[in-house]
């Protein structure tokens, strides 16, 4: 058997990103991936998706051209083709991971891999059936699949959930989506902007419900403007799948009220992938599927390592990537290990979402004093100027100190606003620093050092 310094099990944003590492350090790694490297996030998440919301984002601003000065025929959509590019999106970032393995000869396999005791990976399914390898580390790293709701099989037509959702080929004219998260509500915007009647069911009493509530509440107000029924506190039940269409009840304030879509996505969660992978002889420590690790990322078996969204919440490409690179320093003794602590959480809907750090009902529940700062877009130049003033940048700090506690965003650009507050957040940095902070005009980053200066009673472009 060929043996392996790390074997990962995954071609993910956890499994490729450490795999990378450790040929970076000149390890002799191997990367199992069960399809296309990239995994989830690179093939049916992250990525396609984004370049689905673009398409929306500039439909929309097409549609808005006369108030830029621009006479244009009429705009139409060509569903095939924006379905289309998304997958050579999707493509052609599967190519520069592949790249990226060449250049630090990491080795990879497609197929489905099996630990049958510690030490030992072999190939399962898929073009390398029947491989065997040792390694002296190995590092699952296979993620989650999407939650499903009982009896309501999966057909890609009637029954989507994400993954399907982004193979479609026609625009389905009417849709509820059932999960209001971050996955629910981008599939919301961009189905309605591209023209289809969409319905968004949540079980919780707010969109976004790890979010901050005004900025739940927002957006909330934005979808229904954008012409997406929202339905908070509501669930589905009695789903009949039907040859045209899905009839099922929905129940809010114990009313019972029957509905007929053409199409139903699932946007319920995620559950841990662990199906097959582990022998009986290898038992892992689990927490409602998930792996348990340690402050290294090492699993109850020695030898045995695991990192991003099969160890748990919250389930972010980019924490993945973060535990996947400090498990594989810390395996090598290259740094010690650092375990999640501060992370930003994005949503790509128009308007964005964004957020890192406590919010409000989180500080308010722990009974810690704090200092609030909020600037409107509205009172942004370039804001205006690019006719995008809906949201705010909320600031919120100690009282004590002004150490920097949290900050929510809503409106242009919030995910790439949000990475300043992560900096900050990361050197503890405090109000006074971020609104000395110089920050060019006119941007939009103007409204990130306006909310600080809010917080301090220091704003001079709106009032105090």
């Amino acid at each position: 058997m060929e043996t392996y310094d790390l074997i990962t099990i995954g071609g993910g944003p956890a499994g490729y990103a450490g795999a990378i590492r450790a040929g970076q350090l000149k390890k002799k790694v191997l990367c199992i991936e069960r399809e296309r490297l990239g995994g989830t996030c690179l093939n049916w998440g992250c990525i396609p998706s984004k370049a689905l919301l673009k398409s929306a984002e500039l439909y929309q601003t097409l549609q808005k051209a006369a108030s830029f000065g621009f006479q244009c025929g009429p705009i139409t959509v060509n569903f095939e083709q924006v379905m289309k590019r998304s997958r050579g999106v999707a493509d052609q970032m599967a190519k520069g991971i592949d790249f990226l393995f060449k250049k630090n000869k990491v080795d990879s396999l497609t197929g489905v891999a099996h630990i049958p005791e510690s030490g030992i990976v072999e190939i399962k399914e898929g073009p390398g059936k029947g491989r065997r390898f040792t390694t002296t580390h190995t590092l699952i790293a296979t993620g989650c699949k999407a939650r499903l709701l009982p009896d309501t099989p999966v057909d890609g037509e009637r029954v989507m959930t994400s993954r399907e959702a982004l193979a479609m080929k026609t625009l389905p004219k009417k849709i509820l989506i059932v999960g209001a998260g971050a996955i629910g509500v981008e599939f919301a915007y961009f189905l309605n902007a591209m023209g289809a009647e969409v319905a968004l069911v949540e079980m919780l009493p707010q969109v976004l419900p790890v979010e901050d509530r005004e900025l739940a509440a927002t957006l909330e107000r934005s979808f229904k403007k954008q012409g997406i029924t929202v339905h908070l506190s509501a669930r589905v039940k009695n789903i009949r799948v039907k040859k045209t269409r899905v009839a099922l009840d929905l129940v809010k304030d114990d009313q019972t009220t029957p509905l007929e879509v053409e199409s139903l996505l699932l946007a319920i969660g995620v559950v841990a992938n662990t199906d097959g992978l582990l022998g009986p002889q290898v038992s892992l420590a689990m927490d409602r599927g998930y792996i348990q690790v340690d402050d290294r990322y090492e699993s109850s078996v020695k030898g045995i390592y695991a990192a991003g969204d099969i160890i748990g919440p919250p389930w972010l490409a980019h924490v993945a990537t973060f535990e996947a690179v400090q498990a594989v320093q810390g395996m090598w003794g290259q740094a010690t290990p650092q375990r999640v602590k501060i992370f930003p959480s994005c949503t790509y809907c128009q308007p964005q979402v964004a957020s890192i750090g406590m919010t409000e009902s989180a500080l308010k529940g722990k009974g810690i004093p704090y200092k609030m700062g909020k600037f409107p877009f509205t009172a942004s130049g370039k804001a205006v100027a690019i006719q995008h003033t809906e949201g705010f940048v909320k600031m919120l700090a100690s009282e004590d100190y002004g150490e920097i506690l949290g900050a929510h965003i809503i409106g242009p650009e919030a995910t790439e606003l949000i990475a300043e507050y992560g900096l900050a957040m990361r050197l503890e940095a405090t109000l006074d620093e971020v609104h000395q902070t110089i920050h060019a005009h006119p941007t939009l980053s103007e409204a990130v050092g306006e909310a600080a200066a809010a917080a301090l009673g220091h704003a001079i472009h709106i009032p105090n």
